[in-house]
């Protein structure tokens, strides 16, 4: 297992060397932000970034993320254009000696969650999903503004992006993330990069929009569209762990013994008793629903070898900062699972 932590880039307040002050930590996980969605990652920018990273004495071996633009995931447009532009950004990339890159195929948005800073009972903030408040929310019909929403779009361009995913479905979908990978897998294959595919963030579908990587028949599902170790997962423990109908630990060492989890996040939920509400948590096993200990402990059996970040982190000693990513509730994260696997070395020799 490799110890990797998330890095927004200059403009992060959490610095590479705080960062580097973790014990065992070996890689950060970042990307190029400032490239609109579906263009070409300027190779100079790469190597600058490479260099920021390697001279903080960390490694750069994950992406996180190389966005999909919507044209591919619909099948419209200029897909062809933006796929050949994604092939490229592979290849740069591989030049630059990553290893893994984690991307999504979730439609208009990413992780979703009703309220960034609710408080919970110790005075810590946490990011919290709750079905209620997002109910009430009509995206087409006023000025909604959620975390992992592109407030780029315009009201227009939403309405566009509705109708199309209403058009081709769930199954217009797969057909779309079939087409893109049989494009891009052998591309990183021959750069040696693993792609590593993040699950939807609740793993259901928000606003009737279509959401297809969510549970283990469609991972199944997914796995054999390019039957190829290059073609695997990012497994977040949050993202799954949010339906109940998962069994984290069954899946982790399904796919951990499979070889096809490339990257792990790794987090803790406390799920609700309307099933489909939850609020983010300590890692602690204790502090939420999903059992850490376990889940390393498939992994750790199966002699996993791959990368591995500390997901989502509370707000907590007074700290300000992006949402979920500061940089003391993550550490003790960090730290948690180094504690466990070191315990599961010596134990389970």
């Amino acid at each position: 297992m490799k110890l990797s932590f998330r890095w927004y880039g200059d403009e992060d307040p959490v610095k590479l060397e705080y960062i580097k002050q973790i014990p065992t930590m070996d890689s950060i996980v970042t990307a190029i932000y400032d490239v609109p969605v579906g263009e070409v990652w300027d190779m100079e920018k790469i190597e600058k970034l490479k260099a920021k990273v390697e001279n903080a004495g960390l490694n750069f071996d994950v992406i996180e993320s190389v966005p999909v633009h919507e044209d591919i995931k619909l099948g419209i447009g200029n897909r062809d254009k933006y796929i050949e532009n994604y092939k490229t950004n592979i290849r740069n990339l591989g030049k630059a000696g990553v290893k893994v890159i984690c991307y999504n195929f979730m439609p208009v948005f990413d992780w979703t969650r009703s309220q960034l800073d609710k408080v919970l009972e110790d005075g810590s903030t946490a990011l919290v999903y709750y079905k209620d408040q997002v109910d009430k929310l009509d995206p087409l019909n006023s000025n909604l503004s959620l975390p992992g929403w592109d407030s780029s779009y315009t009201k227009d361009e939403l309405a566009s992006l509705f109708a199309n995913y209403k058009k081709i479905g769930e199954e217009g979908l797969w057909e779309n993330l079939e087409y893109f990978l049989k494009e891009i897998i052998p591309v990183a294959k021959e750069e040696d990069i693993k792609m590593a595919i993040h699950p939807d963030d609740p793993p259901w579908p928000i606003f009737g929009l279509p959401r297809i990587i969510t549970c283990e028949k469609n991972i199944d599902r997914f796995l054999k569209l390019v039957d190829n170790k290059y073609n695997g997962l990012t497994l977040c423990t949050g993202s799954l762990g949010c339906g109940q109908f998962n069994n984290m630990i069954n899946l982790v060492d399904k796919y951990s013994s499979m070889d096809r989890i490339h990257f792990m996040h790794v987090r803790n939920i406390k799920l609700l008793n309307d099933g489909v509400s939850f609020e983010e948590s300590a890692h602690y096993s204790g502090c939420g629903s999903l059992d850490i200990v376990e889940i390393l402990k498939v992994l750790y059996k199966n002699k996993f070898t791959g990368y591995l970040r500390p997901d989502h982190g509370r707000m907590i000693w007074g700290e300000s900062g992006k949402p979920g990513y500061g940089l003391y509730d993550r550490a003790l994260g960090a730290s948690y699972i180094t504690g466990i696997w070191e315990t599961l070395s010596k134990v389970l020799k």
